[in-house]
């Protein structure tokens, strides 16, 4: 797998990079969206793999890709979910790369996974780059702290970059679990390097640990020594790198307080990938489950504006019409690169494996899936 020194923007899905971890090539050709025939193709398409074909979908996708999932969820959970299924012989994991890496770890060698679009990416994991994050450990090895910091990673990150935090002792993360795993690696060390996401790093340390926000200093990989001086590093708790998701991070305090004056008694509920001063506004933090367990368990007539990816949010406000469910921001903020997953796409891959071929297979090189699955093991194993 080649390493990206850059986000790459292809237009249009269209030609490759050699040097990207994902091209996004699409042999063969793709159905075209206004086919009226689009639903009932990936029907027949699934009907005909049978239990060979088990397909997953992420919470973030459109709902006409959502209807073929036989299991929806956050991240984590569908790669565990794909692990459980060892008599499926092809995964397809409707989610993006990063996602479909890590189903690739933790499923069977004779299992296949497949991504219906190569350009499904997530622009957070490709904040961090295994060679930007070499660099910054040999800053801190040279500094003579590297042995007193332990690597934590979001499950939001490559699987470089999770093999690079089981090869240095550290361990995965997922929205939910994120103040344990921290809890975990304080116990191990003095200082936590933590990747991709800056906000759900500096809001689990400030708000659930009691650490502050001088504690946490942000470390630029585009900058020399990372922005940062040796002692600023030696000081630090909590070193966290410069990444984000170009979703939460719309969120502002100013949508917060707009909609607090516009619906009186409305329930702020945010995920913790937004920004600090959004999440310390809210009344309610969460992971993508605890969003919607939260709206599940509301009471009827209860007003709720949810800052998390639209789909979701559009999904929850139908299954919930007893319920006043809005969107915290006014401008519509989809995850661009999950709804690459569309119903073209999916039924393309899917007429693909019926003919007998494997498209768009994710497959992670032994040597970084074995240190990935390091960290992803000690998460499991966290108390």
């Amino acid at each position: 797998m080649g390493h990206v020194t850059a986000p790459v923007l292809l237009l249009l899905g269209r030609g490759k990079d050699s040097n990207s971890e994902r091209g996004v090539d699409c042999p063969g050709d793709l159905p075209a969206p206004s086919d009226p025939g689009l639903v009932e193709r990936a029907a027949a398409a699934k009907a005909a793999l049978g239990d060979r074909v088990f397909v997953l979908g992420h919470h973030y996708q459109r709902d006409e890709v959502i209807q073929f999932a036989d299991v929806t969820g956050d991240s984590f959970k569908l790669a565990r979910e794909a692990a459980a299924r060892p008599d499926a012989e092809f995964i397809v994991f409707c989610g993006v790369h990063f996602m479909a890496e890590s189903a690739d770890i933790l499923t069977t060698e004779s299992q296949r996974v497949v991504l219906p679009d190569l350009a499904a990416g997530c622009s957070m994991a490709d904040m961090a780059v295994l060679e930007q994050v070499e660099q910054c450990w040999d800053l801190l090895s040279d500094l003579g702290i590297a042995d007193s910091v332990v690597p934590v990673t979001y499950m939001n990150s490559s699987a470089d970059i999770k093999g690079f935090v089981g090869r240095n002792g550290g361990v995965v993360c997922t929205s939910s679990n994120a103040k344990r795993a921290l809890d975990w690696a304080y116990a191990q060390g003095e200082k936590v390097l933590f990747l991709p996401d800056q906000h759900l790093g500096r809001n689990t340390a400030v708000l659930e640990m009691g650490y502050s926000l001088d504690d946490c200093v942000l470390y630029d990989p585009h900058k020399p020594n990372g922005g940062l001086t040796d002692q600023q590093l030696r000081d630090a708790k909590m070193i966290l790198w410069r990444g984000h998701c170009s979703v939460h991070g719309r969120f502002t305090l100013e949508n917060v307080l707009a909609m607090r004056e516009q619906v009186p008694g409305v329930n702020i509920l945010v995920h913790p990938e937004c920004r600090h001063e959004v999440v310390t506004e809210a009344d309610y933090v969460g992971s993508t489950e605890y969003i919607i367990k939260k709206l599940e368990a509301a009471e009827p007539g209860s007003a709720w504006a949810v800052g998390t990816e639209l789909n979701l949010v559009r999904r929850l406000a139908a299954a919930h019409p007893d319920k006043q469910v809005m969107f915290l921001e006014k401008t519509v903020c989809y995850c661009s690169t999950m709804n690459r997953i569309d119903l073209p796409h999916l039924v393309w891959a899917l007429e693909e494996l019926v003919a007998g071929r494997v498209p768009n297979q994710i497959t992670v090189d032994p040597d970084t899936a074995h240190h990935a699955r390091v960290a992803l093991d000690q998460m499991l194993a966290l108390p």
